[in-house]
């Protein structure tokens, strides 16, 4: 496990709003020196505390103009049924997000999609279709005044 102090905190939160930074630029923001800032970078993405980079997509242009929450009860509480319920939605390109939660529902996902008839297809034809699926509840994005997510 990696060290987290102050300074290695300061360059995660750099790092997540902008990871195309310099290492020279973020040695700057940081305090450091850009030898000790690389070597600091490495060991949290060795250690997996930096798991990845991504870009972000505007979702207007590459075709996305739905965009909603959905919470998903299971008929059965069983492990099969949820493996078999996970397995499946793997498979969904529609689905970008999937948190098994607690509550009235099993699951939660964030789900994007062309427009409302491409979502309706998604919620009745894929969604609805499987078999461990006992209740959808939709809740649709209207706006995101914040959004983190890399």
């Amino acid at each position: 496990m990696v060290e987290m102090d102050a300074i290695s905190h300061r360059i995660l939160r750099v790092l997540s709003k902008d990871g195309r930074i310099s290492n020279l630029d973020l040695a700057d923001s940081v305090g450091l020196s850009p030898s000790a800032c690389l070597r600091r970078v490495q060991e949290l993405e060795r250690s997996g505390v930096i798991a990845g980079y991504r870009a972000v997509l505007d979702p207007a242009s590459v075709g996305i103009g739905f965009v909603a929450y959905v919470t998903v009860g299971l008929s059965e509480h069983s492990k099969s049924a949820q493996e078999m319920f996970e397995k499946s939605i793997m498979q969904s390109d529609n689905v970008r997000e999937c948190h098994n939660i607690t509550g009235n529902s099993e699951y939660i996902l964030r789900v994007e999609a062309l427009d409302l008839p491409a979502y309706k297809h998604f919620h009745t034809e894929i969604l609805g279709a499987l078999a461990q699926v006992q209740s959808i509840t939709t809740f649709v994005v209207m706006g995101s005044p914040k959004d983190d997510r890399a």
